[in-house]
């Protein structure tokens, strides 16, 4: 089903996991999708299997210079902007003693400041047109204070609060403002996960797959424009914390 037709999406970390995934659901509801990345090779990849409805941006997101040039990069080459999927971020997991503090910072800016920024960004263009949808990839470590990542779970604890505060802003311009949290789905940002969990979750079942995740923010997106989806939890039925 076209419900997407002659939208223009921007997707953060487009090109790999729950980021592509988004990137072919809403391609295969008609939109065009501005695919943000930095990895160049992922982006050609991206665009040479979808043709000319994916635009890919090179981007890194953690450069201010670079970050702030994104939104008027893809007004630029779209011409308008509809949909915001904020999904870019890192993970630190494992006991905070031996957490290196490079690896905080960078992660803690990504996951935090850069979303900030990029919604930021967003929001004159969408708040003149009077309309706009803003996806936040957050992690049901926002909901639990999971003690194998409290790095990472504390990133996504500040990012809920963002969503829930901007969305209460921002809903009388006609913008919606939600976050999916899913709990573990297979992707690259699992590689820091205890060994021993990460083999238990496998061997149960207890993970999920991107494209369910994608399936559920095409929910998002598609209901009645009176309707905010604002939090979504998502988790393996076999998952326990």
């Amino acid at each position: 089903m076209k419900n997407m037709e002659g939208k223009v999406a921007v997707v953060t970390g487009g090109a790999s996991g729950i980021g592509l995934a988004s990137v072919e659901a809403m391609l295969s509801a008609g939109a065009r999708v501005v695919v943000v990345d930095y990895n160049e090779a992922a982006l050609q990849l991206v665009h040479d299997k979808y043709g000319n409805q994916v635009i890919p941006l090179i981007v890194n997101l953690l450069d201010p210079e670079s970050c702030s040039s994104m939104v008027p990069q893809v007004l630029e080459k779209a011409g308008r902007l509809d949909i915001l999927h904020a999904n870019a971020g890192l993970y630190v997991g494992g006991d905070l003693v031996d957490s290196e503090s490079d690896a905080i910072d960078r992660m803690l800016h990504l996951n935090i400041n850069v979303v900030m920024k990029n919604v930021r960004d967003v929001l004159p263009h969408m708040i003149e047109r009077g309309s706009g949808d803003i996806i936040v990839t957050s992690s049901l470590a926002a909901h639990y204070p999971t003690p194998w990542e409290p790095v990472y779970a504390s990133s996504k604890w500040a990012i809920d609060c963002f969503v829930q505060t901007t969305r209460r802003q921002v809903f009388k311009h006609g913008i919606r403002v939600g976050s999916i949290s899913p709990g573990p789905v297979i992707t690259s940002l699992l590689a820091d996960w205890p060994a021993e969990k990460l083999q238990e979750a496998k061997d149960s079942g207890s993970l999920l797959d991107v494209s369910e995740v994608a399936e559920v923010i095409m929910f998002m997106l598609t209901r009645p424009r009176g309707m905010t989806i604002r939090d979504v939890v998502m988790l393996p039925t076999n998952f326990d914390l």
